[in-house]
């Protein structure tokens, strides 16, 4: 219980992060700064307990990667995505009650293409950073995390909304940052790139499982 409780907990204070900062908030670099370095520090804070997965693609991969089990993936899930809807009500009903948004509606391919190669990039980190034999015990994984995240965000966040992470895509819907006829690109980009990435994590890892 206390890995699903850390993992609703992260997600809940990474998904805040993405909403006050663009939800009536700062613009130009100061969400993908906030968010990566939210990311970075819950990453910290939980990665003891749980792991710090703080998003489904992530578990994916890990799971894929031989370093989590099956019986948790669906658990992490739903953490992930009841951190991410209460941190979206949060910033709806109380923290930006009120403040017009205009949900992003990107283009099909790009969006499609720039989810899915963020995506791949945030887990290849994740796994190579904080799973495999040759990094273990490293303090940066966290900083390596949520830079990676950053670097997203100013890279294609104008393209796809920057999630890469389909518990923030559902919040950011919950929040109308995210049109919600879209959501599915998301979901299925950002799965995809966690897949894609942990199968490219066990190619050049071969004797690391």
């Amino acid at each position: 219980m206390n890995k699903y409780l850390a993992e609703l907990i992260g997600t809940f204070f990474l998904v805040l992060t993405v909403g006050c900062t663009v939800v009536g908030g700062g613009a130009g670099v100061i969400p993908p700064i906030a968010i990566g370095a939210a990311l970075m520090v819950m990453v910290y804070a939980t990665g003891h307990i749980s792991g710090g997965h703080l998003n489904p693609a992530v578990t994916l991969g890990v799971f894929m990667r031989g370093k989590h089990p099956a019986s948790e993936v669906v658990p992490y899930w739903i953490a992930q995505i009841a951190g991410a809807v209460l941190a979206a009500i949060v910033v709806r009903m109380v923290l930006r009650a009120g403040v017009p948004v205009a949900a992003a509606v990107p283009a099909l391919l790009p969006a499609l293409v720039a989810e899915f190669l963020f995506t791949f990039a945030l887990v290849f980190v994740v796994l190579n950073s904080a799973t495999a034999r040759g990094t273990t015990g490293n303090s940066f994984y966290g900083l390596a995390i949520g830079m990676t995240v950053m670097v997203g965000a100013f890279a294609v966040g104008d393209i796809s909304g920057g999630a890469f992470n389909p518990a923030v895509a559902i919040g950011g819907a919950a929040m109308n940052v995210f049109a919600p006829a879209g959501i599915w690109i998301h979901i299925v980009a950002d799965l995809l790139g966690g897949a894609a990435a942990a199968l490219a994590f066990n190619a050049l890892n071969p004797n690391d499982r």
